[in-house]
């Protein structure tokens, strides 16, 4: 097998691992393409290209992140994770695992960790690497990794919600959800809604975005259905699915241009944050993206005209 047939093989396993380090699809798929050439540059081959090449991308991911979290700490506004819709890695074995850590809530919980306690994090725990593969990635020895474990994994528990929905229910409730978005139907919306629910906006002052979360049921409930009319009016339209393993939406303009995303979390039969994305830097994977401030002028004027 060829160096390229052998990576081709494992270019899943290695943009799985750096999105998670990196929560960026565009710094992940540079890390992957970065891995590449080192590997082809190597002169030997590795004795497990599998443990040598999610080193090499780790390592990158790690640098990567360190500069990454500086710019963040500038970031306008609230971050958010770039939206993932499908993970092109699978392993039965370790589905639960996979799918719970691309979720934005659990992305957000990552933020908090130091970039090497996130690498070893997603080595050990996502992915089940063992922890002399782990050290070896992260430069550490197997005492410091297992700390380091032991570290993320208190803060990743004490942030995890106490009850998890189940799959079934998510997709219920998210459709019964929009179906009352899509009728302007401020009282359904309410009930959906948990009482502290939040709204979050990441625009990072690129696109128009909410200066604040709005928090509480009524005022999110009036805010959503508030935004119905003028967003018909401008040929608006947006496609439930799902987006980080969650319930979501893709918004879209008259052009079928991506406008913004929406990711849902649910717990305990209800929604309790609405992560909305329209910052047009997170956005460009997913398509040709739309010019968010020309919408909002005329969402505006469409506005006035309704009232």
């Amino acid at each position: 097998m060829t160096r390229a047939e052998e990576f081709e093989e494992l270019r899943s396993l290695l943009f799985a691992i750096a999105y998670r380090i990196l929560g960026s699809v565009s710094e992940a798929e540079d890390a992957v393409q970065e891995t590449w050439l080192r590997y082809q540059a190597s002169p030997t081959r590795p004795t497990s290209t599998k443990a040598f090449l999610s080193a090499v991308v780790t390592r990158i991911s790690i640098d990567v992140l360190r500069s990454a979290r500086v710019r963040r700490e500038e970031y306008v506004g609230h971050w958010l994770p770039e939206p993932l819709l499908d993970d092109p890695y699978e392993d039965p074995a370790r589905s639960a695992e996979l799918a719970d850590s691309v979720s934005m809530a659990a992305l957000l919980l990552l933020e908090r960790l130091s970039p090497l306690e996130r690498a070893v994090f997603v080595l050990r725990e996502v992915f089940g690497f063992g922890f002399p593969e782990v050290a070896s990635a992260v430069g550490r020895s197997e005492a410091a990794c297992r700390q380091l474990a032991v570290r993320a994994r208190r803060h990743m528990d004490a942030g995890r919600p106490r009850f998890e929905a189940d799959r079934r229910e998510r997709e219920e409730l998210a459709e019964r959800f929009f179906d009352a978005f899509r009728d302007g139907d401020v009282d359904r919306l309410r009930e959906l809604l948990a009482a502290d629910v939040q709204l979050v906006g990441d625009g990072g002052g690129r696109a128009p975005q909410l200066a604040r979360a709005v928090v509480g049921a009524a005022k999110v409930a009036r805010l959503l259905a508030a935004i119905v009319p003028p967003m018909a009016r401008i040929h608006v339209t947006f496609e439930p699915r799902e987006i980080n393993g969650q319930p979501g939406a893709i918004f879209r303009d008259r052009d079928d241009k991506v406008l913004h995303t929406w990711t849902l979390d649910i717990l305990d039969g209800r929604i309790q944050t609405i992560h909305s994305l329209i910052n047009p830097d997170k956005l460009g994977h997913l398509g040709p993206v739309a010019d968010a401030w020309a919408v909002a002028r005329e969402a505006a004027q469409a506005r006035r005209l309704t009232d």
